[in-house]
Protein backbone atom coordinates (compact mmCIF):
# COMPACT_ATOMS: atom_id res chain seq x y z
CA UNK A 1 0.00 0.00 0.00
CA UNK A 2 2.88 2.51 0.68
CA UNK A 3 3.99 1.92 -2.66
CA UNK A 4 0.75 1.24 -4.56
CA UNK A 5 2.04 -1.74 -5.72
CA UNK A 6 -0.82 -3.93 -7.09
CA UNK A 7 -1.54 -7.63 -5.61
CA UNK A 8 0.27 -9.18 -8.60
CA UNK A 9 3.32 -6.74 -8.25
CA UNK A 10 3.17 -7.37 -4.07
CA UNK A 11 3.76 -10.80 -4.56
CA UNK A 12 6.26 -10.44 -6.83
CA UNK A 13 8.15 -8.32 -4.92
CA UNK A 14 8.10 -10.97 -2.34
CA UNK A 15 8.89 -13.76 -4.55
CA UNK A 16 12.00 -11.71 -5.41
CA UNK A 17 13.21 -12.17 -2.02
CA UNK A 18 13.26 -15.69 -1.88
CA UNK A 19 16.41 -16.09 -3.40
CA UNK A 20 20.25 -16.52 -1.79
CA UNK A 21 21.82 -14.68 -4.40
CA UNK A 22 23.59 -11.69 -2.42
CA UNK A 23 21.57 -8.89 -4.54
CA UNK A 24 18.77 -10.79 -5.55
CA UNK A 25 16.15 -9.56 -8.31
CA UNK A 26 14.38 -7.21 -5.71
CA UNK A 27 16.93 -4.69 -7.15
CA UNK A 28 14.78 -4.41 -10.28
CA UNK A 29 11.59 -2.99 -7.99
CA UNK A 30 13.31 0.03 -6.81
CA UNK A 31 12.65 2.79 -8.80
CA UNK A 32 9.06 1.42 -8.87
CA UNK A 33 9.07 1.14 -4.92
CA UNK A 34 10.69 4.67 -4.56
CA UNK A 35 8.57 6.66 -6.57
CA UNK A 36 5.39 5.07 -5.69
CA UNK A 37 6.85 5.90 -1.97
CA UNK A 38 6.91 9.39 -3.05
CA UNK A 39 3.90 9.79 -4.69
CA UNK A 40 1.81 8.63 -1.25
CA UNK A 41 3.81 11.73 0.28
CA UNK A 42 6.91 9.78 2.12
CA UNK A 43 10.61 11.64 1.86
CA UNK A 44 12.75 10.09 -0.67
CA UNK A 45 15.57 8.92 2.12
CA UNK A 46 12.73 7.24 3.92
CA UNK A 47 11.85 5.53 0.97
CA UNK A 48 15.25 4.38 -0.12
CA UNK A 49 16.08 3.14 3.22
CA UNK A 50 13.15 0.91 3.75
CA UNK A 51 13.89 -0.53 0.18
CA UNK A 52 17.48 -1.14 1.34
CA UNK A 53 16.43 -2.86 4.72
CA UNK A 54 13.89 -5.05 1.42
CA UNK A 55 17.35 -5.49 -0.76
CA UNK A 56 19.22 -6.90 2.53
CA UNK A 57 16.77 -9.09 3.75
CA UNK A 58 17.13 -10.38 0.11
CA UNK A 59 20.86 -11.44 0.71
CA UNK A 60 19.91 -13.67 4.09
CA UNK A 61 16.27 -13.57 4.84
CA UNK A 62 15.89 -16.86 3.14
CA UNK A 63 18.05 -19.26 4.66
CA UNK A 64 17.10 -17.59 8.12
CA UNK A 65 13.58 -17.95 7.63
CA UNK A 66 13.30 -21.52 6.58
CA UNK A 67 15.93 -22.28 9.50
CA UNK A 68 13.81 -20.39 12.10
CA UNK A 69 10.73 -22.56 10.24
CA UNK A 70 12.71 -25.95 10.68
CA UNK A 71 13.47 -25.07 14.54
CA UNK A 72 9.71 -24.61 14.74
CA UNK A 73 8.88 -27.74 13.07
CA UNK A 74 11.60 -29.92 15.34
CA UNK A 75 10.31 -28.31 18.10
CA UNK A 76 6.64 -29.05 17.92
CA UNK A 77 7.44 -32.85 16.15
CA UNK A 78 10.01 -33.45 19.29
CA UNK A 79 6.99 -32.25 21.30
CA UNK A 80 4.49 -34.25 20.28
CA UNK A 81 6.22 -37.34 19.85
CA UNK A 82 7.70 -36.39 23.74
CA UNK A 83 4.05 -36.33 24.59
CA UNK A 84 2.23 -38.87 21.76
CA UNK A 85 4.73 -41.18 20.75
CA UNK A 86 1.47 -43.24 19.37
CA UNK A 87 0.20 -40.55 17.55
CA UNK A 88 3.75 -39.18 16.35
CA UNK A 89 4.63 -42.54 14.95
CA UNK A 90 0.99 -43.56 13.24
CA UNK A 91 1.40 -40.03 11.43
CA UNK A 92 4.63 -40.26 9.86
CA UNK A 93 4.02 -43.71 8.97
CA UNK A 94 0.64 -42.48 7.06
CA UNK A 95 2.81 -39.60 5.62
CA UNK A 96 5.34 -42.24 3.56
CA UNK A 97 7.19 -42.01 1.19
CA UNK A 98 8.72 -39.00 2.79
CA UNK A 99 12.46 -39.32 2.31
CA UNK A 100 15.33 -40.30 5.23
CA UNK A 101 13.35 -43.28 7.55
CA UNK A 102 12.05 -46.31 6.57
CA UNK A 103 8.63 -47.66 7.98
CA UNK A 104 11.00 -50.59 9.42
CA UNK A 105 13.20 -47.95 11.54
CA UNK A 106 9.98 -45.82 12.48
CA UNK A 107 8.47 -49.33 14.21
CA UNK A 108 11.42 -49.99 16.19
CA UNK A 109 11.65 -46.67 17.49
CA UNK A 110 8.19 -46.73 18.13
CA UNK A 111 8.44 -50.24 20.10
CA UNK A 112 11.62 -48.87 22.05
CA UNK A 113 9.17 -46.11 23.21
CA UNK A 114 7.06 -48.58 24.51
CA UNK A 115 4.16 -48.48 21.89
CA UNK A 116 2.63 -52.09 20.87
CA UNK A 117 2.60 -52.61 16.88
CA UNK A 118 0.14 -54.45 15.73
CA UNK A 119 -0.13 -56.75 12.74
CA UNK A 120 -1.83 -55.84 9.56
CA UNK A 121 -5.21 -57.59 9.62
CA UNK A 122 -8.68 -58.14 7.40
CA UNK A 123 -10.65 -57.73 10.70
CA UNK A 124 -9.56 -54.38 12.15
CA UNK A 125 -6.92 -52.80 9.95
CA UNK A 126 -8.02 -49.17 7.80
CA UNK A 127 -6.77 -48.33 4.90
CA UNK A 128 -3.79 -45.99 7.20
CA UNK A 129 -2.37 -46.95 10.33
CA UNK A 130 -4.77 -46.52 13.33
CA UNK A 131 -4.56 -46.28 17.03
CA UNK A 132 -6.69 -48.86 19.31
CA UNK A 133 -7.25 -48.71 22.86
CA UNK A 134 -9.40 -47.27 25.39
CA UNK A 135 -9.52 -43.27 25.18
CA UNK A 136 -7.07 -41.66 27.50
CA UNK A 137 -4.88 -44.46 27.13
CA UNK A 138 -1.13 -43.60 26.51
CA UNK A 139 0.30 -44.45 24.02
CA UNK A 140 -2.33 -46.43 22.31
CA UNK A 141 -1.42 -49.55 20.42
CA UNK A 142 -0.80 -48.80 16.69
CA UNK A 143 -2.46 -51.24 14.39
CA UNK A 144 -0.54 -51.55 10.82
CA UNK A 145 -2.96 -50.54 7.92
CA UNK A 146 -3.15 -52.32 4.61
CA UNK A 147 -1.07 -49.22 3.18
CA UNK A 148 2.20 -51.30 4.49
CA UNK A 149 0.97 -54.24 2.06
CA UNK A 150 3.21 -53.82 -1.16
CA UNK A 151 1.56 -53.61 -4.35
CA UNK A 152 -2.46 -52.49 -3.13
CA UNK A 153 -4.14 -49.53 -3.53
CA UNK A 154 -6.66 -48.14 -1.67
CA UNK A 155 -9.26 -49.14 -3.66
CA UNK A 156 -8.31 -52.47 -3.63
CA UNK A 157 -9.67 -52.86 -0.43
CA UNK A 158 -12.10 -50.21 -0.10
CA UNK A 159 -14.89 -52.82 -0.43
CA UNK A 160 -13.28 -55.16 2.09
CA UNK A 161 -13.55 -52.37 4.39
CA UNK A 162 -17.35 -51.44 4.03
CA UNK A 163 -18.33 -55.14 3.98
CA UNK A 164 -16.94 -56.07 7.38
CA UNK A 165 -20.49 -55.51 9.58
CA UNK A 166 -19.15 -58.42 11.55
CA UNK A 167 -15.53 -60.14 11.49
CA UNK A 168 -14.44 -62.04 8.66
CA UNK A 169 -14.28 -66.15 9.67
CA UNK A 170 -13.30 -67.21 5.84
CA UNK A 171 -11.30 -66.52 3.63
CA UNK A 172 -14.31 -67.41 0.66
CA UNK A 173 -16.37 -64.65 2.76
CA UNK A 174 -13.13 -62.16 2.01
CA UNK A 175 -13.08 -63.74 -1.49
CA UNK A 176 -16.37 -61.57 -2.20
CA UNK A 177 -15.45 -58.41 -1.24
CA UNK A 178 -11.64 -58.43 -3.57
CA UNK A 179 -10.07 -59.64 -5.80
CA UNK A 180 -7.95 -62.69 -6.47
CA UNK A 181 -4.70 -60.49 -6.68
CA UNK A 182 -5.57 -58.50 -3.51
CA UNK A 183 -6.69 -61.63 -1.53
CA UNK A 184 -3.39 -62.96 -2.52
CA UNK A 185 -1.33 -60.41 -1.68
CA UNK A 186 -3.70 -60.23 1.96
CA UNK A 187 -2.51 -63.93 2.49
CA UNK A 188 1.02 -63.39 1.93
CA UNK A 189 0.79 -60.31 4.07
CA UNK A 190 0.25 -63.21 7.12
CA UNK A 191 -3.27 -61.13 7.09
CA UNK A 192 -5.23 -63.86 8.31
CA UNK A 193 -4.21 -64.35 11.46
CA UNK A 194 -7.52 -63.45 13.26
CA UNK A 195 -9.06 -66.14 11.80
CA UNK A 196 -6.62 -68.54 12.30
CA UNK A 197 -4.60 -68.84 9.39
CA UNK A 198 -0.96 -67.83 9.02
CA UNK A 199 0.21 -67.11 5.38
CA UNK A 200 0.81 -70.70 4.26
CA UNK A 201 -2.21 -71.94 5.50
CA UNK A 202 -4.15 -68.77 4.02
CA UNK A 203 -2.73 -69.11 0.71
CA UNK A 204 -3.94 -73.05 0.55
CA UNK A 205 -7.35 -71.18 1.24
CA UNK A 206 -7.01 -68.69 -1.64
CA UNK A 207 -6.02 -71.57 -4.13
CA UNK A 208 -9.14 -73.37 -3.20
CA UNK A 209 -10.95 -70.51 -3.33
CA UNK A 210 -10.01 -70.42 -6.78
CA UNK A 211 -11.05 -73.42 -7.81
CA UNK A 212 -14.58 -72.35 -7.08
CA UNK A 213 -17.12 -72.36 -10.58
CA UNK A 214 -18.43 -69.20 -11.60
CA UNK A 215 -20.89 -67.99 -13.62
CA UNK A 216 -23.30 -70.91 -15.21
CA UNK A 217 -21.24 -73.10 -13.21
CA UNK A 218 -21.53 -71.68 -9.91
CA UNK A 219 -22.65 -74.32 -7.11
CA UNK A 220 -21.33 -77.19 -8.72
CA UNK A 221 -18.81 -79.23 -7.08
CA UNK A 222 -15.52 -78.85 -7.87
CA UNK A 223 -13.97 -82.23 -6.45
CA UNK A 224 -12.26 -80.13 -3.94
CA UNK A 225 -14.83 -80.89 -1.37
CA UNK A 226 -13.63 -84.79 -1.62
CA UNK A 227 -10.24 -84.47 -1.52
CA UNK A 228 -8.49 -85.64 1.66
CA UNK A 229 -7.59 -82.83 4.69
CA UNK A 230 -3.99 -81.78 4.24
CA UNK A 231 -1.68 -80.73 7.00
CA UNK A 232 0.85 -78.27 5.99
CA UNK A 233 4.40 -78.08 7.78
CA UNK A 234 4.68 -74.84 9.85
CA UNK A 235 6.82 -72.19 8.83
CA UNK A 236 9.83 -71.12 10.85
CA UNK A 237 9.95 -67.82 12.13
CA UNK A 238 12.78 -66.76 10.28
CA UNK A 239 10.45 -68.23 7.18
CA UNK A 240 7.74 -65.74 8.37
CA UNK A 241 10.23 -62.62 8.80
CA UNK A 242 11.78 -62.79 5.55
CA UNK A 243 8.24 -63.09 3.77
CA UNK A 244 6.37 -60.04 5.99
CA UNK A 245 9.90 -57.77 4.54
CA UNK A 246 9.09 -58.83 1.10
CA UNK A 247 5.28 -58.03 1.33
CA UNK A 248 4.98 -54.81 3.74
CA UNK A 249 9.08 -53.65 4.31
CA UNK A 250 9.18 -54.68 8.10
CA UNK A 251 8.37 -57.63 10.53
CA UNK A 252 6.62 -57.41 14.53
CA UNK A 253 7.83 -60.78 14.95
CA UNK A 254 11.26 -60.46 14.63
CA UNK A 255 14.40 -58.86 12.98
CA UNK A 256 15.96 -60.90 10.02
CA UNK A 257 19.60 -60.49 11.55
CA UNK A 258 18.84 -61.73 14.88
CA UNK A 259 18.40 -64.90 12.90
CA UNK A 260 21.88 -64.58 11.89
CA UNK A 261 23.47 -63.28 15.05
CA UNK A 262 25.23 -66.75 16.27
CA UNK A 263 26.98 -66.55 12.89
CA UNK A 264 28.04 -63.20 12.50
CA UNK A 265 29.28 -64.00 16.40
CA UNK A 266 31.72 -66.57 14.33
CA UNK A 267 33.00 -63.17 12.45
CA UNK A 268 33.41 -61.17 15.21
CA UNK A 269 30.54 -58.49 13.87
CA UNK A 270 29.84 -56.27 16.74
CA UNK A 271 25.58 -55.84 17.10
CA UNK A 272 25.26 -51.42 16.40
CA UNK A 273 24.23 -51.12 20.50
CA UNK A 274 27.88 -51.86 21.83
CA UNK A 275 29.24 -49.18 18.99
CA UNK A 276 29.01 -46.34 22.07
CA UNK A 277 31.12 -48.73 24.14
CA UNK A 278 33.97 -48.31 21.91
CA UNK A 279 36.95 -46.01 21.54
CA UNK A 280 37.54 -43.74 18.55
CA UNK A 281 39.62 -45.14 16.20
CA UNK A 282 39.13 -48.50 16.97
CA UNK A 283 38.55 -50.91 14.24
CA UNK A 284 35.24 -52.88 14.02
CA UNK A 285 33.04 -54.97 11.80
CA UNK A 286 29.10 -54.43 11.47
CA UNK A 287 26.32 -56.06 9.66
CA UNK A 288 22.44 -54.77 8.74
CA UNK A 289 20.05 -54.20 6.73
CA UNK A 290 20.61 -50.92 4.04
CA UNK A 291 18.07 -48.66 5.17
CA UNK A 292 19.79 -45.00 3.63
CA UNK A 293 22.24 -44.49 1.15
CA UNK A 294 23.24 -40.76 0.01
CA UNK A 295 25.91 -39.19 -1.92
CA UNK A 296 25.10 -35.12 -1.41
CA UNK A 297 26.48 -33.10 -3.90
CA UNK A 298 28.46 -31.47 -1.81
CA UNK A 299 30.02 -34.43 -0.27
CA UNK A 300 32.48 -34.31 -2.50
CA UNK A 301 32.20 -38.08 -3.49
CA UNK A 302 31.39 -39.39 -0.12
CA UNK A 303 28.58 -42.02 0.33
CA UNK A 304 26.86 -42.04 3.70
CA UNK A 305 25.11 -45.58 4.16
CA UNK A 306 22.62 -45.81 7.38
CA UNK A 307 22.20 -49.73 8.29
CA UNK A 308 19.82 -51.41 10.80
CA UNK A 309 20.34 -54.40 12.94
CA UNK A 310 18.33 -56.46 15.64
CA UNK A 311 20.05 -53.57 17.98
CA UNK A 312 19.81 -50.37 16.58
CA UNK A 313 21.53 -48.63 13.41
CA UNK A 314 24.57 -47.62 12.59
CA UNK A 315 25.74 -44.40 10.82
CA UNK A 316 28.31 -45.20 7.95
CA UNK A 317 31.10 -42.98 6.16
CA UNK A 318 32.21 -44.59 2.92
CA UNK A 319 34.96 -42.08 1.15
CA UNK A 320 35.27 -41.64 -2.83
CA UNK A 321 37.83 -44.12 -2.94
CA UNK A 322 36.35 -47.12 -1.26
CA UNK A 323 32.98 -46.49 -2.90
CA UNK A 324 35.04 -46.67 -6.59
CA UNK A 325 36.45 -50.01 -5.07
CA UNK A 326 33.25 -51.59 -3.45
CA UNK A 327 30.78 -50.33 -5.87
CA UNK A 328 29.02 -53.35 -6.77
CA UNK A 329 28.57 -54.40 -3.31
CA UNK A 330 27.63 -51.20 -2.06
CA UNK A 331 24.62 -50.94 -5.02
CA UNK A 332 23.77 -54.34 -4.89
CA UNK A 333 23.79 -55.68 -1.33
CA UNK A 334 20.56 -55.30 1.38
CA UNK A 335 22.20 -57.43 4.12
CA UNK A 336 25.40 -55.18 4.16
CA UNK A 337 28.74 -56.04 6.57
CA UNK A 338 31.83 -53.40 6.41
CA UNK A 339 34.84 -53.77 8.36
CA UNK A 340 36.14 -49.80 9.48
CA UNK A 341 37.22 -47.99 12.41
CA UNK A 342 34.91 -46.41 14.77
CA UNK A 343 34.53 -42.09 14.64
CA UNK A 344 33.54 -40.36 17.61
CA UNK A 345 32.55 -36.78 17.70
CA UNK A 346 30.95 -36.25 21.05
CA UNK A 347 27.78 -37.86 21.09
CA UNK A 348 27.97 -38.68 17.09
CA UNK A 349 29.45 -42.46 15.89
CA UNK A 350 30.23 -43.35 12.60
CA UNK A 351 32.06 -46.23 11.12
CA UNK A 352 34.92 -44.60 8.75
CA UNK A 353 34.43 -47.80 6.15
CA UNK A 354 37.41 -49.53 4.67
CA UNK A 355 36.01 -52.50 3.27
CA UNK A 356 32.67 -53.79 2.01
CA UNK A 357 30.37 -57.29 1.78
CA UNK A 358 27.64 -58.44 0.27
CA UNK A 359 25.81 -60.80 2.48
CA UNK A 360 22.23 -61.21 0.39
CA UNK A 361 22.92 -64.96 -0.11
CA UNK A 362 22.54 -65.28 3.93
CA UNK A 363 18.97 -63.56 3.13
CA UNK A 364 18.29 -66.01 0.55
CA UNK A 365 18.97 -69.12 3.36
CA UNK A 366 17.12 -67.69 5.72
CA UNK A 367 13.54 -68.31 4.43
CA UNK A 368 14.26 -71.95 5.26
CA UNK A 369 15.89 -71.69 8.05
CA UNK A 370 14.47 -74.47 10.43
CA UNK A 371 16.46 -73.74 13.48
CA UNK A 372 16.95 -70.02 14.21
CA UNK A 373 19.19 -70.81 16.98
CA UNK A 374 21.75 -73.08 15.41
CA UNK A 375 22.72 -71.56 11.83
CA UNK A 376 23.35 -73.63 9.61
CA UNK A 377 20.16 -75.43 7.86
CA UNK A 378 19.05 -73.17 5.03
CA UNK A 379 17.60 -72.76 1.62
CA UNK A 380 17.49 -70.40 -1.41
CA UNK A 381 14.09 -69.22 -1.49
CA UNK A 382 12.77 -65.23 -2.00
CA UNK A 383 14.54 -62.07 -2.09
CA UNK A 384 14.22 -58.59 -0.82
CA UNK A 385 12.71 -56.55 -2.84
Amino acid sequence: MAAGFTPDEADALRRSMATFKSKGEVSHFRDKMVNGMLAKGYKEEFAQRVFRQLEGFGSYGFPESHAASFALLVYVSSWIKYYYPDVFAAALLNSQPMGFYQPAQLIIDARKHGITVLPVDINYSEWDNTLEGEFGAVPHQLRLGFRQVKGLKAENIEKLIQCRHKPYTRVAEVADAVSIFTLERLADADAFRSIGLDRRQALWEVAAVQDRHVALFKGQDTGSVHEKQIRLPFMAESEHVVQDYATTGLSIKAHPVSFLRKKLDLLHVLPTDKLSRVKDGIPVKVCGLITVRQRPGTAKGVLFVTIEDEAGFANLVLWAKVFEKYRREILQAKLFMVTGKVQVEGEVIHVVVEQCFNLNSWLLELENNTDASTDTVFYKGRNFK
